[in-house]
């Protein structure tokens, strides 16, 4: 199979290096696009030092020559989430087949957009939810398809992003809730996704708040951090800043960004207090679904620990599991969890709280990645999936209906509901 990579960032290398490394006797890289040039001959460099060829490389402006001149069988979108729609449509309407990250898309015209090119065109779209694959996520799938509990009847689900890796939403374009949705819409899609397939249904409404509490300017003052740059790179109190990000110590970073700047202007370590953020760092979502279960959900982008808890609430019990991933954030620097940082418990009605081993794997995201790139690139020397882990267009519009139905709800002070959203774009969904 030959494969075309539109999006040279960060995100594209998990692809490039499978294909390259990992899946190179049965597939091959046919060619790569950025709007970046030096981010573009940077991935094709490696391409020649680690595959031992020479690859095509395209501005992303010739998408449709790079299509008609290489003639790729599947597209892979890793740019910015609010430019999926762009290249993911052009290229079912080439005749190809799409891979994206997560999120699919980030509103509800881009949504129907997508969906109406795959419907044309018969296509498929795959979107990389790669939490499914991770053993722990997996096994509570395997928990809850065994009926342990029972019927699953509510679900609480806290996620917390530490002053590291929150902080980082609020350096970048994510900031700017037109380009990511807000991170209801480009994190959030992980955990919407993780629910829809964990109860193995979809939400019919939305309830949300949210607000930004932490990243302003009020809280730079608070932290005496007044007189701050518009980014790191040489701000003035960058010395003192817990939250700098230092470009020029980060080999990799300085490699993508610092040194592509000429090429197009973008600034990958914008200062997390400035006055132009339009995101939040704090929301609170109520969601019911179409099985009768409900989903309360919590999202804060500064706690000083990072990791997630949550618990189903069944007819015969409950099932509890918590990952904490950072202990905590110490003068930048991060004091990471080790094994035992997993825990899942099952208590079932008149008994006692059993500990469950937790299911363990390798490799990066908690060995997650490895097992979807197998499915991926690889599936038919793959296990039969009888978890369902692969995810289409159907359930990459699901997966982000919470986070946009939630941002109308904040926006509007009302409780969304669904379907009359879908209806108000013309799009037609089927429900899991």
């Amino acid at each position: 199979m030959r494969y075309a990579i539109v999006g040279t960032g960060a995100r594209h290398q998990m692809f490039r290096n499978a294909i390259a490394r990992n899946f190179g006797n049965r597939h091959e890289i046919a060619a790569l696009a950025d709007l970046n040039p030096h981010r573009l001959a940077l991935s094709a460099g490696w391409v020649k030092d680690n595959a031992s060829r020479e690859v095509p490389t395209y501005l992303a402006t010739d998408f449709d020559r790079m299509i008609a001149e290489q003639q790729p069988d599947t597209v892979i979108v890793t740019t910015p989430d609010f430019t999926h729609n762009e290249y993911i449509v052009a290229a079912l309407k080439a005749g190809r087949d799409v891979i994206t990250e997560k999120p699919m898309t980030t509103d509800l015209k881009r949504l129907k957009a997508i969906l109406d090119a795959q419907r044309e065109s018969g296509k498929s779209v795959t979107v990389t939810f790669n939490y499914r694959y991770t053993p722990a996520r997996t096994q509570l799938k395997d928990i809850l398809m065994s009926g342990a509990i029972g019927e699953i009847t509510a679900v609480d689900f806290r996620w917390y992003l530490d002053r590291v890796h929150g902080a980082d939403y609020f350096r970048r374009w994510h900031r700017y809730k037109d380009r990511s949705g807000g991170l209801l819409v480009h994190k959030s899609t992980h955990h919407f996704d993780l629910v829809n397939w964990w109860l193995g249904s979809t939400p019919t409404r939305i309830n949300a708040n949210g607000k930004l509490a932490f990243y302003t300017p009020e809280m730079a003052k608070k932290l005496g951090l007044e007189g701050h740059g518009v980014r790191c790179h040489g701000c003035p109190v960058a010395e003192r800043c817990d939250f700098r990000l230092d470009l020029d110590t980060d080999e990799a970073l300085k490699a993508l960004y610092l040194d592509a700047e000429e090429d197009d202007g973008y600034l990958r370590d914008k200062c997390v207090f400035a006055d132009d953020i339009t995101i939040e760092d704090t929301m609170q979502v109520q969601a019911e679904y179409a099985s009768g279960a409900s989903l309360n959900y919590t999202l804060v982008a500064y706690s000083p620990w990072e990791g997630l808890e949550v618990k189903f609430h069944g007819t015969k019990g409950e099932l509890t599991h918590r990952h904490v991933e950072v202990h905590g954030v110490f003068g930048g620097k991060r004091d990471h969890a080790h094994k035992d940082g997993i825990t899942t418990e099952l208590h079932l009605a008149g008994g006692l709280p059993q500990s469950i081993p937790v299911w363990e794997g390798t490799g990066d995201h908690g060995g997650a990645d490895p097992v979807m790139l197998g499915y991926i690139f690889d599936k038919e020397n793959m296990e039969p999936d009888r978890y369902g882990r692969a995810s289409n267009q159907v359930q990459g519009a699901w997966s982000i209906l919470t986070g946009i139905s939630a941002n109308r709800s904040m926006a509007t002070g009302e409780v969304v509901d669904v379907d009359a959203l879908l209806a108000e774009y013309d799009i037609s969904l089927p429900r899991g």
